[in-house]
């Protein structure tokens, strides 16, 4: 009586495990891409952060050394060209100016008085001439004493006038000194800091050590992202291409951009690949709305596009080309395509996937891999 049914039972027991292991494992949920047509670009990035700078930006100290004397500005101010930033202690050299014009004077006086004298001294001479030529009533010699006379008396009148040019010469020499002492904004811009009190001794920085300049100052009308290139890719950029700016600080892009520069030389770190400086300006009044000099910034360089071109996410390219296709009845199948143009974010098909064909795009995630089945994630 106990043989049929362990009979029975090892029957049944049988068919379940043949049920069981012809059954499909669970489906694994995965990020599903569905292969569409749309604009593919083929760009070049820089390999280390850039950093937006002003396209001017001078850092400001005195010529001379001296105590500062007057601040005029303060930081956040916003100056015009020519402005008066800053003032050392420099009385005595005004003194000295205000000495060279009183010499002017004096000088255009003496010269007067001489001129004066000198003409004087011509007419005299004419007619003792006139004289001697009509009636002979005056000496020949009498008459070259007054010729000479008026002579040399015309030449002190040069020589006073010529004493007012030299003590012209000297003033604009005393004013030079006196604008030594001043520190005058070259462009319009920002304050953007200042290293010099009332009272503090300011100097210029010696060459080769570099030092605090008293005043920092930038035009932030207009600005620029400097990151670098790797050398392999910098030969295909161009100066004019168009760019795009991203910024830790915004989430949008800014792609107002242009090549404005290519740094004609490589720059050679240790330690680090060789690149080339590659210079982008912002033209749009929108895209330089909020941005500051300082920030870090990474450039995307347009080189060509395809309006329509099948494309897929980078995200869900593996190794030599490969991604994950999904067929039909959710089992995963390893499939090669030929890539064209490529980005950080898509790559061209050129052959090997078609419209409609669905991707993996979560290819890192655990258990993913052929031969694997896998459903959308909702």
């Amino acid at each position: 009586m106990k043989k049929p049914y362990l009979i029975t039972a090892l029957i049944l027991a049988g068919l379940a495990a043949v049920y069981f292991y012809k059954q499909p494992p669970k489906p694994i949920a995965v990020d599903v891409y569905t292969v569409a047509k749309g604009e593919v670009k083929s760009t070049v990035s820089n390999t280390r952060v850039g950093t937006v700078k002003a396209c001017r930006r001078a850092f400001l100290a005195p010529a001379t050394g001296g105590q500062v004397a007057k601040l005029h500005v303060k930081e956040g101010d916003q100056v015009q060209q020519n402005q008066l930033l800053l003032e050392v202690w420099n009385k005595d050299l005004q003194d000295q100016v205000k000495l060279q014009q009183a010499q002017i004077r004096a000088n255009q006086a003496s010269a007067e008085q001489a001129c004066q004298l000198g003409a004087s001294a011509g007419r005299e001479a004419e007619r003792i001439n006139k004289l001697y030529q009509r009636d002979r009533f005056v000496s020949e010699e009498m008459v070259d004493n007054k010729v000479f006379t008026a002579k040399s008396k015309q030449a002190a009148c040069k020589a006073a006038r010529e004493n007012i040019k030299v003590s012209e010469r000297a003033l604009e020499a005393a004013q030079a000194a006196v604008e030594r002492t001043l520190l005058i904004a070259p462009f319009d811009g920002t304050v953007a800091e200042i290293n010099a009190e009332l009272g503090e001794y300011a100097t210029p920085s010696p060459p080769g050590i570099p030092t605090l300049p008293a005043i920092d100052l930038m035009d932030v009308s207009c600005l620029y992202v400097s990151a670098p290139i790797d050398e392999v890719d910098a030969p295909q950029i161009k100066t004019g291409m168009t760019a795009c700016v991203s910024l830790d600080a915004f989430p949008e892009k800014r792609c107002s951009g242009t090549v404005s520069r290519i740094a004609p030389y490589v720059l050679e770190k240790e330690k680090q690949a060789r690149t080339v400086e590659v210079e982008v300006k912002l033209t749009d009044p929108k895209d330089l709305k909020e941005l500051l000099p300082g920030y870090s910034a990474d450039i995307e360089v347009l080189l060509t596009s395809k309006a329509q071109a099948i494309w897929v996410p980078a995200e869900a390219v593996m190794e030599n080309n490969r991604v994950l296709l999904i067929k039909a009845d959710g089992l995963l199948e390893e499939r090669s395509f030929k890539p064209g143009l490529s980005n950080w974010n898509t790559i061209e098909v050129i052959s090997g996937l078609a419209v409609g064909d669905k991707i993996v795009k979560s290819i890192g995630q655990d258990g993913v891999k052929a031969g694997a089945y896998v459903q959308e994630r909702p």
